[in-house]
C-alpha cells in the first residue's frame, strides 16, 4: 500500500502539531504512531512478574533492613498505594506506581530511581539484561514506592498541597524494547523540539520541520521496515554540520533538586538517592557521560543514609564522570542573607568537598535563586571559585 503523504502546510503550526503527535503517548494516535512499535513483546502477571508488597505504617520511611523483614502480601497492577505524606533482545521491567520509586537489589543496594505517571519526566524502565537467553535466572529485587509525585502531592500551584492522595500501580511487566524504534523516537524528540524552539524563520528550523514531516510520512506502524527508512531521514538531518568557526556546545547532566520546596527534608534525602543512583547507572553504560550535582548538604545526607551509594559517587568523581559543583552548602537565597552568611555557605561547602572529594569547586553553581547579591563576586573569588553558572538572571 502506498503510504499517505502530507506535505508542509501553509501554516507551519499544523505540521508542528502533526509531528508532535507522532511521538506523544497521551493522544489518540498512540496506536499508530511511533509508540505502537517501541516494544516487541510485553508480559505481565504470573509467572513472569510476581509482585508482593508491605506498606509502612503511618508516615514512616523505614530502612531497607527493616522493610525486608516484614510480611509481604500479594500485589497486582491496579492496586492503590498510599496515603501520601501528610503535607504534602534487552529486557526491561516496567514499573509505574504513578509516583516516585526506588529499585533496590536483594542485597540492599540502591540501584536506580523511577518516576511514574504520564508527565514528560516519566521514567519507569529498569533494565534487567542487555541480551536475554532461553535460561534466564530468576531475579529478585525490591521497589520502594514513595507516595508522592516528582513535584510533591497534587497540583503544586495549589497551597496547601493535597494531604490524602493514593497512588495507583499502573504497570508491573516485562518488556523487550525495540531498539530501532526507540532510536527513531529519540531522534524525533530532538528534531521536533528544534522545529518548535529554534527561531521560526531560521533555515535550520525549517529543515527540522521538513525532516520531521518526512519521517511521519514514511512511518507505518504495521511495517517494521519503515523504521529504518525513517531513520535514514533523521541520520541525514543530523549529518549536517555547522560552520567550523561556530561555537561548540556540550550537554552535561544535572538534577536540580530543591533541598526544601514541595516535600519534607525526609523526602529530599530519598530524592537524591533516587536521582543520583540513576546517573551512576548511565555512567556505567556510557563512559563519555558527565553529570554535575551541587549542595554539600545533600551529599552529606546521602553519606549518612546510603553510604555505599556515596562511595560509588566518590569513585566516579575520581574518573571525572560525576562532578561535584557549586562550592556552597546549599543553593541559597542571596537577597536576605548577610555577607557573613554567604561567606559561611562557601566555607562549609568547600570544606566538605575538599574533605570528601579531594578538591574544592571552581564553579559557583546557583541556577534557581531569584536575585543575586553584589557581594557575591568577591566572596566567590576568595572562596577559590573562578566561574559562575546560572540560568535565572531575573
Amino acid at each position: 500500500m502506498k503510504p499517505h503523504m502530507s506535505y508542509l502546510q501553509k501554516h507551519p503550526s499544523i505540521t508542528r502539531s502533526r509531528v508532535s503527535n507522532f511521538v506523544n503517548d497521551n493522544y489518540q494516535w498512540k496506536d499508530v504512531n511511533i509508540q505502537a512499535v517501541l516494544y516487541d513483546v510485553k508480559a505481565s502477571g504470573e509467572p513472569h512478574v510476581q509482585l508482593k508488597v508491605w506498606s509502612a505504617p503511618g508516615q514512616e520511611r523505614p530502612t531497607f533492613e527493616h522493610a525486608v523483614k516484614q510480611e509481604f502480601r500479594p500485589a497486582k497492577v491496579g492496586q492503590m498505594f498510599g496515603p501520601s505524606w501528610f503535607f504534602g533482545k534487552p529486557v526491561q521491567f516496567l514499573f509505574d506506581s504513578s509516583s516516585e520509586a526506588m529499585v533496590w537489589s536483594a542485597e540492599g543496594e540502591p540501584i536506580m530511581g523511577l518516576t511514574g505517571g504520564n508527565g514528560g519526566e516519566r521514567h519507569v524502565d529498569y533494565a534487567l539484561t542487555a541480551c536475554a537467553t532461553a535460561n534466564e535466572p530468576e531475579r529478585m529485587f525490591y521497589v520502594e514506592i514513595a507516595c508522592n509525585g516528582l513535584f510533591g502531592n497534587g497540583d503544586y500551584h495549589e497551597h496547601p498541597q493535597d494531604r490524602d492522595i493514593y497512588y495507583r500501580l499502573n504497570s508491573a511487566e516485562l518488556a523487550a524494547p525495540n531498539p530501532d524504534a526507540w532510536a527513531l523516537y529519540h531522534d524525533m524528540e530532538v528534531i521536533v523540539d528544534m522545529a518548535k524552539e529554534l527561531p521560526q524563520d531560521s533555515p535550520r528550523s525549517w529543515q527540522a520541520l521538513t525532516a520531521a514531516n518526512d519521517i511521519v510520512n514514511i512511518f507505518e506502524h504495521a511495517d517494521p521496515t519503515s523504521i529504518n527508512k525513517a531513520r535514514s531521514v533523521s541520520d541525514a538531518f543530523f549529518a549536517v554540520t555547522s560552520n567550523p568557526a561556530s561555537h561548540q556546545v556540550y550537554a552535561i547532566g544535572n538534577c536540580h533538586i530543591d533541598t526544601a520546596w514541595l516535600w519534607p527534608f525526609a523526602e529530599t534525602r530519598r530524592k537524591t538517592a533516587r536521582s543520583w543512583s540513576t546517573q551512576l547507572n548511565l555512567m556505567d553504560s556510557f563512559e563519555e557521560y558527565r553529570f554535575t550535582a551541587s549542595q554539600a548538604q545533600q551529599f552529606e545526607w546521602l553519606k549518612e543514609d546510603y553510604p555505599s551509594l556515596f562511595k560509588r559517587i566518590q569513585d566516579k568523581a575520581k574518573t571525572g564522570q560525576f562532578v561535584p559543583i557549586g562550592g556552597t552548602w546549599v543553593e541559597m537565597d542571596c537577597n536576605i542573607p548577610s555577607g557573613e552568611s554567604l561567606a559561611r555557605q562557601f566555607l562549609l561547602g568547600q570544606r566538605f568537598y575538599k574533605q570528601h572529594f579531594g578538591q574544592t569547586c571552581d564553579v559557583f553553581w546557583l541556577p534557581d535563586t531569584f536575585g543575586y547579591s553584589s557581594q557575591l563576586p568577591q566572596i566567590v573569588r576568595l572562596a577559590g571559585a573562578k566561574y559562575f553558572f546560572t540560568q535565572k538572571l531575573s
